[in-house]
C-alpha cells in the first residue's frame, strides 16, 4: 500500500492529462472558479455522454487511448474521471479492493466460467475542500429503492450518479455491497500503483485473447 511517488494531481502513465486528446476533452469542463466538488461531478456527466461503456479488459490502458476510442470498461472510464480530475488540480487516489468475481456472473451468462474468481476493482476518491470523497459519494443518492445489482444495463460507473454503492456495509441492506468484498487492499496514489503491486484481474495473455472482442462489446 502507497500513497506517495504518483499520488495527488501529477500524470501517470495511465492517468496521461497532458496528452493533447484529453486536454481537448478538458476543454469541455466548465470554466475556473467553477466548485471542485461540481467539477468532479460535471467530469463524471462528461465521460458519460462520450465515452460508450464497454466490456474492456486492459486496466493499465492509458486514458488518452480510451478517449481517442471513444469507449471503456467502468475501470477506463473511472481513470478518465480521474485524469480529468488531475488536469484541473484536484488530487485523486484510489482504494484496492478484490471483489467476488461471481459477482458479474450476470453480465456473462454464457461465459461464467471464463470470469475470474477475484477481480481487482480501483475505486477513485478525489480529495474535495480538504476530505477524500470516494466516488460513490459524489453525487446525492439514496438508497430508499435499490441498490446496484449488476445485473441490468445499468453499469457501476453510472450507478453513482443515483445510488449509494457501499462496498463497506455502512448503509442500508439494498446497497450494501461488503459480502461481495474479498480483501480489502487499502489506498494507493494512484491506480498505476496499484495495479503495479497488485497486477490486473486478468493475465496479460488472457487479455489479449478477450479484450480485442469484448472491447467492442456494449455493456
Amino acid at each position: 500500500m502507497s500513497e506517495g511517488g504518483l499520488s495527488g494531481t501529477a500524470a501517470t502513465p495511465i492517468l496521461d492529462w497532458r496528452h493533447p486528446r484529453v486536454t481537448a476533452l478538458a476543454a469541455r469542463l466548465p470554466g475556473e472558479g467553477t466548485p471542485p466538488r461540481a467539477l468532479v461531478r460535471a467530469a463524471h456527466s462528461l465521460v458519460g455522454r462520450t465515452i460508450r461503456p464497454v466490456y474492456a479488459m486492459n486496466d493499465e490502458q492509458p486514458v488518452s487511448v480510451t478517449v481517442a476510442r471513444g469507449r471503456g470498461s467502468c475501470s477506463q472510464r473511472m481513470a478518465v474521471l480521474e485524469a480529468l480530475a488531475r488536469g484541473r488540480g484536484i488530487a485523486t487516489r484510489v482504494r484496492g479492493r478484490v471483489v467476488d468475481g461471481a459477482f458479474w456472473h450476470s453480465r456473462f451468462p454464457r461465459m461464467r466460467a471464463l470470469v475470474p474468481d477475484d477481480v481487482i476493482l480501483a475505486w477513485p476518491e478525489f480529495l474535495l475542500d480538504g476530505a477524500w470523497v470516494p466516488i460513490s459519494e459524489l453525487f446525492d443518492g439514496l438508497c430508499a429503492t435499490s441498490g446496484f445489482g449488476n445485473d441490468g444495463p445499468e453499469t457501476l460507473f453510472d450507478a453513482v450518479t443515483r445510488t449509494v454503492v457501499d462496498w463497506d456495509g455502512t448503509s442500508s441492506p439494498q446497497c450494501d455491497l461488503s459480502a461481495r468484498v474479498r480483501a480489502d487492499l487499502g489506498y494507493f496514489g494512484s491506480r498505476d500503483e496499484l495495479f503495479r503491486e497488485h497486477g490486473q484481474t486478468l493475465c496479460p495473455a488472457a487479455r489479449l485473447i478477450a479484450d480485442p472482442v469484448l472491447s467492442r462489446r456494449s455493456a
